[in-house]
């Protein structure tokens, strides 16, 4: 080997230590391709958990989510009469999302991103059937936890009446919406908590801040989530302002939008991005 190769070899050779080799591994920006393959492979093991473990995070998550609708009212209350009040109060709807996603159950939304994207992968009826069975059990779930938790804060009493009422004012302008204005803000919602899915990989540590960004975004805009917009439903049902039947046909239109959203929209275009690298020709 000459003097200059060696020298050459020399400067390329790494001298970092093999811990120091990880620590640069670890923080390391993910492509495309690797996002896509831990989402996929989040994916597969969802549809692979039994009914029983879907069903109780699923509640769980519903529960969970009203945080959202609970910590709005409050703050709308505290801030009522002040300029920023509408902005402060918004900041409450990212409680819920931080809860449920950081604590990982079983949130509808979530799934319109990862478990599709082994359909996507695999098509087959099989794994059709596994989606549908998913998506079922997680959405009823979910508005079981969301009823749950509206019965608990008004029926029984677990809230105090000033921020039943703020919550009340904040539900109203959701339940006014026709069932196009419903469906349409779905679909931006539906895209941002897919785009909070396929980020949390690659932002890890920020995660926090990436939820309660998006989440805040959904919020301040009035775009609208059927989770979270579920329990905002059920409370005015409950006192008599809606009725049921209006309640479901705002719920439909959501959860409609938000399938458009998470789904045909930003889980076919991280698909697309990356069909030709991960598919044989």
């Amino acid at each position: 080997m000459s003097g200059d190769t060696h020298q050459a070899n020399q400067h390329t050779d790494s001298p970092l230590t093999e811990e120091e080799e990880q620590d640069i591994r670890e923080h390391q920006s993910l492509n495309s391709v690797s996002l896509y393959a831990v989402t996929h492979r989040e994916g597969l093991e969802e549809l692979k958990r039994p009914f029983m473990s879907l069903w109780w995070s699923g509640v769980a998550a519903g529960i969970g989510i009203s945080t959202s609708v609970l910590a709005e009212g409050i703050l709308h209350t505290v801030f009522a009469g002040s300029d920023s009040q509408f902005a402060l109060e918004n900041l409450g709807y990212t409680v819920g999302f931080v809860l449920v996603i950081m604590g990982r159950l079983q949130l509808f939304t979530e799934n319109t991103l990862t478990v599709i994207l082994p359909l996507l992968t695999h098509r087959s009826w099989q794994m059709l059937g596994c989606l549908g069975r998913l998506w079922g059990i997680v959405f009823v779930a979910n508005m079981v936890g969301t009823l749950l938790a509206a019965y608990l804060m008004y029926g029984l009493h677990a809230v105090p009446t000033e921020y039943i009422e703020g919550m009340n004012a904040i539900s109203r302008h959701y339940a006014e919406l026709a069932f196009s204005e419903a469906f349409s803000y779905g679909i931006i919602s539906g895209f941002l908590i897919a785009a909070i899915v396929w980020m949390k990989p690659s932002v890890q540590d920020a995660a926090f801040f990436v939820i309660v960004m998006f989440t805040y975004l959904i919020a301040i805009g009035n775009f609208t989530h059927v989770i979270a917009g579920s329990t905002e439903l059920f409370l005015l049902a409950m006192q008599g302002e809606i009725t049921v039947g209006h309640a479901a046909n705002i719920i439909f239109a959501t959860l409609l939008g938000n399938i458009a959203g998470g789904t045909c929209l930003f889980a076919l275009l991280a698909h697309g991005q990356v069909a030709h690298e991960i598919e044989p020709d």
